[in-house]
């Protein structure tokens, strides 16, 4: 439970028991609860979407799909703090700058952004709101329920399979502390998750669908990075929860 707690105040803005301290076992040992933190945040994301879409309707009251598409958008970001857009943004700075690779860590390790992280960022908000907008709006809590828990999974994957590219760092804990019972367990609970989604909405389709692209492209990703840097950093582990998610959305769209 403890590990658990860790991750959840690290990972989102929730903080059920104020933490100060955090032991490097309980910090690396919180990545097995990585989806059950997913379904945490999906409760949430498809609470907000249920509420806009079924709830307010019936009583009469119905937001404006665009006012709809962008708190759902923003909704995300708040609730984690932007912890997994900052990692996506320090990432597509240093493997799109056409550097060394001792280069291209320091890049992803300063704090500063670059040309590539704000292009990459305002790009995929662009896409994803518009996919927000053109996705039929009863498959809304449904998805944005699955898209937190499989982009968690794909970065349990991806801090499981890939070894770590500097000598230390946060993401060290979770990379020392992630072995196959580690990824067995994230993988059956978000096969047990998807599968409690698919019996209330009938979407099982899509939702293995959405879990099969986001396990190629994951894989994919890690190959990338890993090749280019020598490894994997935190900043990739939130690049890919990232980009999982807004492939999710693509891939429910793309069969709705």
């Amino acid at each position: 439970m403890d590990s658990f707690l860790v991750g959840l105040q690290f990972l989102t803005r929730i903080s059920v028991v104020r933490q100060e301290i955090w032991t490097e076992e309980a910090f690396g040992g919180s990545v097995r609860y990585f989806p059950l933190i997913g379904a945490v945040l999906g409760c949430f994301y498809g609470g907000a979407a249920y509420l806009c879409v079924f709830v307010l309707p019936a009583w009469g009251l119905v937001p404006p799909e665009h006012l709809t598409a962008a708190v759902l958008l923003l909704f995300p970001v708040w609730l984690t703090g932007g912890i997994h857009c900052d990692g996506f943004m320090d990432t597509m700075d240093g493997l799109f700058s056409g550097r060394s690779r001792e280069r291209m860590l320091e890049i992803m390790k300063d704090s500063c952004v670059g040309s590539n992280a704000v292009v990459a960022f305002l790009a995929l908000m662009l896409a994803e709101y518009s996919i927000l907008l053109d996705m039929p709006k009863e498959a809304l809590p449904t998805v944005l329920f699955a898209m937190p828990i499989i982009g968690r999974c794909m970065m349990v994957l991806v801090i499981g399979l890939f070894p770590y590219a500097r000598p230390e760092g946060m993401g060290k804990a979770f990379a020392e502390h992630t072995g196959k019972g580690t990824m067995c367990f994230a993988g059956v609970t978000t096969c047990l998750l998807l599968a409690a989604a698919g019996c209330l909405s009938g979407a099982w389709g899509m939702l293995f669908a959405a879990l099969l692209a986001a396990f190629f492209f994951a894989i994919s990703f890690g190959c990338y990075a890993a090749k280019r840097l020598g490894g994997v950093t935190g900043d990739v582990y939130g690049a890919v929860t990232t980009l999982t998610e807004g492939l999710v959305l693509l891939v429910f769209l793309t069969i709705c």
